[in-house]
């Protein structure tokens, strides 16, 4: 809880903050990586940074932070307040943050902000932006630990790809096994590991892969797009390298399982799972697991891609829902979409959903964002609209 004083603080200063916040975070992540170049070297994602995403990301998250603290409880939003940290948390137990990183970034944060501000930045107004800072860095050290004493494994742990399938032109699927042999922590449909891998410049960068196969299978399974360079995106660098360098028998270095976006209490509960391109992964996962588990409420399944030769773990995604009793598919192609299809963008307007529903999506923004208005204008709870997003956290940036 924010204190009085420092919430009137905040509340008085946060539209300058807010209007100065991407340039605070430029200012930030520069200083931060000229400091510790081998945070952007080893930790950090080069890509992103080299888009900006990631700036976008934590301006948007602070902003929400710091808005939420100060907005009186009924002009809230309604999703769960504590998603955001939570979300944020599992990234970071994923790549392995340690508390006192924490600190570092403290450092450069408020540098960024008296270089940015200059004066504006009184003893006061520093005052409460820290009590701000340490209540959301605080927040986020005491789940990572929770997250870290409930995975009761190492960081890291080398597997070895003992299977490769290309689903599509941009998407393989590797199977891992544990070189050493020694059991591993089951994972819960949706999750997601970390694979850290090594670049020919010695970079040891890092990506989160969604878990494509069912839990409790002996082989773990993560399929990667390959992410081409766009006009003002790089090529994903990591990606690339294990579509280009990664075969049977090479070793990848991979994290326990980690992520929010999981099937919980689903029993009896009827489920939306919408996906686009290759947020099919963690959609996949959760329809194998409720196969398994013989969940018998409805579930309806929609996905929209390019083309049906762009529909990544298409038989499994179809085939999985067809052993579900009570299952509907809705697809969506941009082209070439055969005659139990649509064309076009996914459009909700028409699928019936069942009273209490509760949603999981995953794909661009874009499409996330459209499916869960339509979803909010059919009735169903923000709090039950669930997402995962690959990479930065784009949707706070609207903060």
């Amino acid at each position: 809880m924010l204190s009085e004083q420092s919430a009137a603080t905040v509340r008085a200063t946060l539209p300058a903050v807010g209007a100065a916040i991407g340039e605070i975070t430029e200012r930030f992540y520069a200083g931060l990586f000229a400091a510790h170049p081998e945070l952007l070297r080893d930790l950090f994602n080069r890509g992103n940074q080299a888009a900006g995403t990631q700036r976008q990301a934590l301006a948007g998250s602070i902003a929400a932070f710091a808005t939420r603290l100060v907005q009186p409880a009924q002009d809230r939003p309604q999703d769960r307040p504590d998603a955001m940290l939570t979300r944020i948390a599992h990234k970071h137990a994923s790549l392995g943050i340690a508390p006192e990183q924490y600190e570092v970034v403290h450092e450069h944060l408020f540098a960024a902000i008296a270089e940015v501000l200059g004066e504006a930045v009184t003893p006061e107004v520093a005052a409460a932006w820290d009590e701000v800072y340490w209540l959301m860095a605080n927040a986020l050290i005491a789940i990572e630990r929770r997250l870290y004493e409930e995975s009761g494994g190492d960081a890291w742990r080398e597997w070895e790809v003992v299977e490769r399938v290309r689903e599509t032109e941009d998407v393989v699927t590797f199977g891992l096994r544990p070189v050493d042999g020694a059991p591993v922590r089951d994972f819960r449909a949706g999750q997601y590991v970390s694979v850290r891998t090594q670049l020919p410049d010695g970079a040891r960068q890092i990506r989160q892969y969604s878990l494509s196969g069912a839990p409790g299978a002996d082989v773990r399974r993560i399929s990667v797009k390959r992410v081409p360079g766009g006009a003002t995106t790089p090529e994903g660098e990591v990606s690339n390298h294990l579509h280009a360098r990664v075969e049977v028998g090479s070793v990848l270095e991979l994290s326990e399982p980690y992520g929010d976006l999981v099937l919980a209490d689903a029993v009896g509960t009827p489920l939306l799972l919408a996906s686009a391109g290759i947020g099919v992964t963690p959609i996949v996962a959760m329809l194998a697991h409720l196969a398994a588990t013989g969940h018998d409420a409805p579930v309806t399944v929609v996905h929209a891609d390019r083309s049906p030769a762009d529909h990544a773990l298409r038989t499994d995604h179809e085939t999985y829902a067809a052993k579900l009793p009570d299952a509907s598919v809705h697809l969506w192609y941009e082209r070439e979409a055969p005659s139990h299809a649509r064309t076009g963008l996914a459009d909700l307007t028409d699928v019936p959903l069942a009273p209490g529903t509760r949603a999981y999506l995953c794909g661009p923004l874009p499409f996330m964002r459209a499916v869960r208005a339509q979803l909010i204008e059919k009735g169903v709870a923000p709090a039950d609209v669930h997402y995962e997003v690959f990479g930065p956290d784009l949707w706070l940036a609207r903060a």
